[in-house]
């Protein structure tokens, strides 16, 4: 049940967007047991002045292709899984499509299961 935002600089490889959901979808499925089919994606392209970010925080060196992930979860996964899960999106985007892991920022959003309509305004969970 993951919803995952991307958000990036407009201007990119037109192959990025989806190599990089893909990416997100492999380590979801590997780490955290996320049903096939359960893919729910959302890239948002901003212009220079709208992807605003401190290229150095925490002691990264940012680049104009750093990407912000933000995935929106049930609150049931440990620490573990969870460093497992930021460790295989850096590793998969990594290799496809070829991003630096300081230019990778991901964030969790934890939700109880019954905040989630998969359509029909039905409460799947409830």
């Amino acid at each position: 049940m993951p919803l995952i935002r991307i958000s990036m600089r407009r201007g990119r490889p037109a192959s990025e967007p989806a190599a990089i959901v893909d990416g997100i979808y492999k380590a979801l499925r590997e780490t955290f047991e996320v049903p096939q089919d359960d893919l729910f994606a959302v890239i948002h392209q901003h212009d220079a002045e709208e992807f605003v970010y401190n290229a150095n925080y925490f002691g990264f060196a940012r680049s104009d292709a750093m990407v912000i992930i933000q995935i929106t979860v049930s609150s049931s996964r440990g620490v573990t899984q969870k460093k497992a899960l930021f460790a295989a999106i850096a590793e998969n985007l990594r290799r496809e499509p070829g991003l630096r892991p300081d230019d990778i920022f991901i964030n969790l959003i934890e939700t109880t299961r019954e905040n989630w309509s998969f359509g029909a305004g039905v409460a799947q969970y409830a």
